[in-house]
């Protein structure tokens, strides 16, 4: 695997080595050791995988706050996506800061999204599968989100004729008007509503 830095502090693109023969092709897409070795998450817990029937379909931007954020380990298995990662840590030099990657089963790219980012996506073809590794297994009750449009971030999502976005992801509040992220990581835990 080829591990390469973003701008995001700790967020890596992980790009698979592809052994191709006659037959296709094998890629590791885990390896603990290697993961250790680039200080990332080894351990997951949790994984789930999300199918989305139509392009055009934006989900995000979410997080856990703490104690129960999580790092995930994102890989599009079909179709493709464009996800986007945020970084909501007011300690970290890239707060505030965000990235999109393209994943796809074409270019077999993984991202690591440490604890403490927002993340989300839009598909961009029909029949668009997204699995997720998580290193803290999912708790409704700490599930936040910052709007896909807040204009503190100004994010270039790719063009589509027609966005479909969920009601609960419409209303999620915008950074500046939402909690001061102390939740998220390295602060006392925002009352849960």
């Amino acid at each position: 695997m080829i591990f390469t830095p973003t701008a995001l502090t700790d967020a890596v693109i992980i790009d698979v080595e592809r052994r191709r023969d006659d037959r296709g092709f094998l890629a590791r897409v885990f390896c603990e050791a290697e993961f250790a070795e680039h200080g990332l998450a080894t351990r997951f817990v949790q994984a789930s995988t999300i199918y989305t029937e139509k392009r055009g379909t934006l989900r995000g931007l979410h997080y856990q706050q703490t104690p129960h954020c999580e790092a995930k380990l994102m890989r599009c298995t079909s179709g493709g996506a464009h996800v986007v990662i945020v970084d909501l840590r007011p300690q970290s030099p890239s707060y505030r800061g965000w990235i999109g990657v393209d994943l796809s089963p074409a270019n077999g790219r993984l991202l690591y999204v440490p604890e403490g980012l927002a993340q989300g996506y839009q598909t961009l073809v029909d029949g668009t599968e997204v699995c997720y590794q998580m290193s803290h297994e999912y708790v409704p009750a700490a599930a936040r989100g910052i709007r896909w449009d807040d204009p503190a971030f100004a994010i270039e999502w790719p063009p589509a004729e027609h966005l479909l976005i969920s009601e609960r992801d419409r209303a999620w509040p915008d950074h500046e008007a939402g909690p001061r992220h102390a939740d998220v990581l390295g602060g006392p835990p925002a009352p849960v509503p």
